[in-house]
């Protein structure tokens, strides 16, 4: 590795790292501000805030918006180097543009590395414990706002409700049914079902049940009747930000789950399996973007070369959050939605690229 590779890395970690801790700095301040309503209402302590809030909410930040923050580190301290005529002495001296994007594109390898393996593995362990925290002294109890709830809770075994409520746990108009070689061995419907979490069984209402074994038929009702069926309320919808607590395994595990169980929720699952390798692919985008972009002297300084590298970004994060949008819509298919602004932003990266100072 030369000096120059040397020189261009050690500048674009240094500024991209110095850019994450300043803005972190200031999310943490305004997440204060938002936040000391809730904190000084439910009054948690101190060590969970700091442990189980915030060390594990300014990771997922960072990473979140890793992209952004190397497009700006590349943005800035190429531009400088623009302005002060360094990039006109690299190309003067006989390296080519093309190989003063190696040690660029090494340092942005590095940083989509640790994003992808934060993204998959890391991230979703710590989001964990943030979640149950936000859950316990932040977000309001969780409703289920569904109605007319099909589920497939195994196979052949399928659940109807019309509603439910999470917080007395009961719902209302409930049926189960066994379908076994196209017929159904088993039916049992009431007007109200209640869990009881001591037990882990459910209590229904007014029931009817009628079972097939043969030729014989089995036919029950009653007022009440306490039964296990094989499912719980979650069954019924959980929180969506749940899949983020999801290491990647665990989450094509449950994806599997949801599509036996016909949930119309797999194109927001999909999309987040998806995303977790796309986004961090943006950091190749964006280096590119942002050297063409910066590696121009032009008269309007830094200034105006963070001015447009801002508006690129801000428009790929725009484009990436439309184009998730339609897939969970289910208008188009959750892998090409979330892949697209990468293609699309490649095109340009390589566009710009040809306009680039040689």
């Amino acid at each position: 590795m030369k000096i120059l590779d040397r020189y261009i890395i050690r500048k674009f970690l240094s500024t991209f790292f110095l850019s994450i801790i300043l803005i972190l700095m200031i999310v943490v301040v305004f997440d204060i501000s938002e936040r000391m309503e809730d904190f000084l209402l439910k009054k948690p302590p101190l060590s969970e805030i700091i442990l189980h809030y915030y060390f594990n909410f300014l990771p997922f930040f960072a990473n979140r918006f890793s992209p952004l923050f190397t497009f700006i580190a590349v943005i800035y301290f190429t531009s400088r180097m623009a302005y002060q005529s360094e990039i006109i002495s690299i190309l003067g001296s006989g390296i080519s543009f093309r190989r003063m994007l190696f040690p660029y594109m090494l340092a942005a390898g590095f940083l989509a590395s640790i994003s992808l393996y934060l993204n998959h593995f890391v991230i979703p362990k710590s989001n964990g414990v943030r979640l149950a925290f936000e859950e316990k002294y932040i977000r309001n109890p969780y409703e289920n706002k569904g109605k007319n709830i099909h589920r497939q809770i195994s196979p052949g075994n399928y659940i109807y409700v019309s509603s439910y409520n999470h917080r007395s746990n009961n719902g209302y108009q409930f049926s189960y049914e066994e379908i076994r070689g196209g017929e159904r061995k088993y039916f049992l419907k009431s007007d109200r079902i209640i869990w009881d979490s001591i037990k882990s069984s459910w209590m229904l209402e007014n029931y009817f049940s009628r079972k097939v074994n043969g030729m014989k038929e089995e036919i029950a009702m009653g007022a009440k009747l306490d039964t296990a069926l094989g499912f719980n309320p979650s069954e019924f919808g959980v929180r969506a930000t749940k899949i983020e607590s999801m290491q990647t395994p665990e989450l094509i595990k449950f994806i599997d789950e949801e599509k036996l169980k016909g949930s119309s929720l797999i194109p927001m699952y999909e999309s987040e399996k998806h995303w977790r390798t796309a986004f961090p692919f943006a950091t190749f985008v964006l280096t590119l973007i942002g050297v063409s972009v910066a590696s121009r002297r032009v008269r309007g300084g830094i200034g105006w070369h963070i001015g447009v590298g801002l508006l690129i970004s801000f428009s790929y994060i725009l484009f990436m959050q439309v184009s998730t949008t339609f897939a969970i819509n289910g208008s188009i298919s959750p892998a090409i939605a979330v892949w697209t602004p990468n293609i699309i932003f490649s095109v340009l990266a390589l566009f710009m690229l040809r306009s680039a100072p040689k």
